[in-house]
């Protein structure tokens, strides 16, 4: 099978699952028609655990740049600052007033996260509090186990809010990075009918076209839907030499059904498809990344990468009481990705060529994860408590074949999109399947005098197979017994009404996903992290601060082996020790603001492959962001609205051998837009001073720059 060959039979096999997803879902929406009783009342319920009054719930939209609320750390719909761990919410309102189209550039609102890479423009990662992370979560449901990494950039067409959970989060989300989680809330039905259409140019060509539509659905009471969509093609500027179209298409049915005032039914539905370029970024020589051509492309332009990933949720809520939930969770994810491409390997001896090598994968997978919770609320020796118990099943499954060949070196300098392919041969194959259990249990209790005590546990068992067979060696089959028990616990105090004290401890649990050579069981890793931190409200109900230091470690990490391609190596320990601070709200009616500042010491403790001391890859010391909107409230510019940005980030190593660094960057962005009607007329700016710089160093010969100077247009009219 050459590489080409796989790539075709991975698109007709997304063909067939895009038929069959939609499919399934005539039969559910009937179903769910036909099942609704006479004469229930329209409201849809809150959840159990939402607070009357405040106009805002967990899952719910957020009224400016504040949000009040998260269910991310506890499951349970709780208000920010009884949360003993740090929790950054970027609202809707933040995407639309800063255009921000990629989950990269949201979440440089948040302190100590920055992006981490692209994966040659395949995914997603980020680096949270030092420590990168692949993976995220869709309304509290983690991506399937057994894949290193979602196969599609994440689109915000139907996102409600997104948010950072800081450090560990295995007592309840199982396998995780300690760094943190991002968690991305979606756009929920209403019943009241509502919608939007936007259209969008840029430089360099790009085009892009978003939208949603809600309301109740005819002939059921409390039957809504929405549909969310989004279609576009980004060129860029990189000079790929021939095509330069990176398309991908959204959409993202959803539907609720509340039978009964005690009664909640969600069901969420995602498709992603994705063909764009493969692109590596620049290659570093002379321990830095030149920036002289940031266009410089190092790949051929038919270099292709095509994903496609599927993701569908039901979830079920019963009130048996007013004070007793049952919750069930059912999650399916397929999907997969293929890749024809010519990438950079490494240089000569003399730094004037770049070594180059075809490359050509195929890859699938599909998993299943099922969540049973009860949220109990009870008074227990004079103390009110809130207890969430509950269990999880994962079931994780991955198959990818790869190729590669020989190709023409090219210039550093001067890289032609052309060359000669040698002959395709078998380089590596791998299987892998992932059964977890979890168990979870915690208890949010309200101690009085203004104290509040956070306290969970979880326990991870079941099994990986893992088989990987490469030109090199064959790793035997391995069926590898998995444990892992994640505590927590935490202590909020509130002094005074504006402000709140917290301290936490809190554990994570990862299976190793990687293949090390000649090594069957590689230890799973691990990491704790120690956090204290306040929460002030400068203006009450308008505006807070937040602040925290913590300090986390991890052990048994593993990186890519420096000597055998294709394998990776268990490095030792890891330490990230940090400060932040993130402000949120509204200074005075109409000016917003959202930001965070960050210092991170993060670096190696122990290991016999790395030297210990050395910085971790793509982590600033120091990094920054603020974001800024005002909006005219009255008078004849009513709805004029004004917005200004600035993001810094510290030299970064792009090795855990610190072979390399790329420089300090300093973004100013800008914004200038009109509500009129129904309508927003807006012009966002990125860059304003054409800076060059590396936004994300992945390894020596995969460095992204950032975009130059660009212009976005844009228009929506709302119902």
């Amino acid at each position: 099978m050459t590489g080409r060959d796989g790539v075709a039979m991975r698109r007709g096999r997304s063909r067939r699952a895009r038929a069959a997803l939609l499919s399934g879902l005539v039969p559910l929406c009937a179903a769910g028609a036909a099942a609704q009783p006479a004469g229930v009342p329209a409201e849809v319920a809150l959840s159990e655990l939402s607070v009357a009054g405040t106009g805002e719930r967990a899952t719910g939209p957020v009224v400016g740049y504040r949000a009040t609320r998260s269910a991310t750390a506890t499951r349970t719909d709780t208000a920010l600052r009884d949360t003993p761990q740090s929790v950054q919410v970027v609202p809707r309102e933040v995407l639309e007033d800063r255009q921000d189209l990629r989950l990269a550039d949201a979440i440089t609102n948040v302190s100590n996260v920055q992006s981490g890479g692209t994966i040659q423009g395949r995914s997603d990662t980020f680096v949270i509090r030092g420590f990168r992370t692949q993976t995220y979560a869709i309304d509290g449901v983690l991506m399937s186990p057994a894949n290193t990494f979602n196969v599609t950039q994440r689109d915000l067409a139907d996102v409600e809010r997104i948010e950072v959970l800081k450090g560990p989060a295995s007592v309840l989300y199982g396998r995780g990075d300690p760094g943190g989680l991002i968690n991305i809330v979606t756009r929920r039905p209403t019943l009241e009918p509502s919608g939007d259409l936007t259209v969008q140019g840029g430089s360099y060509g790009f085009a892009r076209l978003q939208g949603t539509v809600s309301g109740a659905l005819p002939g059921a009471e409390g039957f809504a839907g929405r549909v969310s969509f989004a279609s576009q093609d980004d060129p860029t500027f990189r000079n790929y030499g021939g095509d330069r179209s990176n398309t991908r298409n959204f959409v993202a049915p959803a539907f609720s059904w509340t039978p009964s005032a005690d009664t909640r039914v969600e069901f969420l539905a995602e498709m992603t498809r994705q063909d764009s370029q493969y692109d590596d970024g620049l290659v570093a020589r002379n321990g830095r990344v030149p920036l002289d051509d940031i266009r410089r492309y190092y790949g051929t332009n038919n270099s292709r990468y095509s994903g496609e990933s599927n993701f569908v949720t039901l979830r079920a809520e019963h009130d048996l009481s007013p004070e007793v939930t049952l919750r069930q969770i059912v999650n399916v994810q397929a999907g997969g990705f293929g890749v024809f491409a010519v990438r950079p390997s490494g240089l000569n001896a003399a730094g004037t060529l770049v070594t180059r090598r075809g490359s050509a994968v195929d890859t699938t997978y599909a998993a299943i994860d099922t969540q049973t919770e009860m949220v109990a609320k009870f008074d227990l020796l004079g103390l009110r408590n809130t207890l969430l118990a509950g269990f999880e099943y994962i079931d994780g499954f991955r198959k990818s074949y790869s190729q590669q060949s020989t190709f023409t070196s090219a210039s550093f300098l001067d890289p032609s999109p052309r060359g000669t392919y040698g002959a395709f041969t078998f380089q590596n194959l791998i299987q892998q399947r992932t059964d977890l259990y979890g168990l979870y249990l915690q208890d949010q209790i309200d101690l009085g005098a203004g104290f509040q005590l956070l306290v969970g546990a979880r326990a991870d068992f079941g099994s990986q197979f893992y088989f990987s067979r490469t030109t090199a060696a064959q790793r035997p089959p391995a069926e590898q017994e998995l444990f892992g028990f994640s505590p927590r616990v935490g202590l909020v105090y509130r002094p005074v009404e504006p402000l709140t004290l917290y301290a936490s401890y809190t554990t994570s649990f990862k299976p190793q996903t990687d293949a090390v050579l000649n090594v069957s069981n590689p230890p799973p890793e691990t990491g704790e992290q120690y956090e204290v931190g306040a929460r002030y409200d400068l203006i009450p109900s308008a505006l807070t601060l937040s602040a925290a230091a913590f300090s986390i470690t991890r052990q048994n990490v593993s990186a890519n082996d420096p000597v055998n391609t294709g394998y990776s190596v268990i490095t030792g320990a890891q330490r990230s020790e940090g400060v932040e601070v993130d402000i949120a709200g509204e200074i005075l009616p109409g000016w917003k603001i959202i930001g965070g500042l960050g210092y991170l010491d993060a670096k190696i403790t122990k290991d016999t492959t790395f030297a210990v001391g050395n910085r971790l890859v793509g982590v600033p010391e120091f990094s920054g962001s603020v974001w800024s909107t005002y909006q005219v409230q009255s008078g004849a510019l009513r709805g004029l609205g004004f917005g200004f940005g600035a993001t810094y980030v510290g030299s970064r190593f792009g090795d855990l051998n610190n072979s390399y660094r790329v420089g300090a960057y300093t973004r100013l962005d800008a914004a200038i837009f009109y509500d009129f009607d129904r309508f927003r007329f807006a012009v966002n700016a990125r860059n304003l001073t054409d800076a060059r710089y590396i936004e994300q160093p992945f390894n020596a010969t995969s460095n992204l720059p950032g975009a130059p100077f660009t212009v976005l247009a844009t228009i929506t009219a709302r119902m």
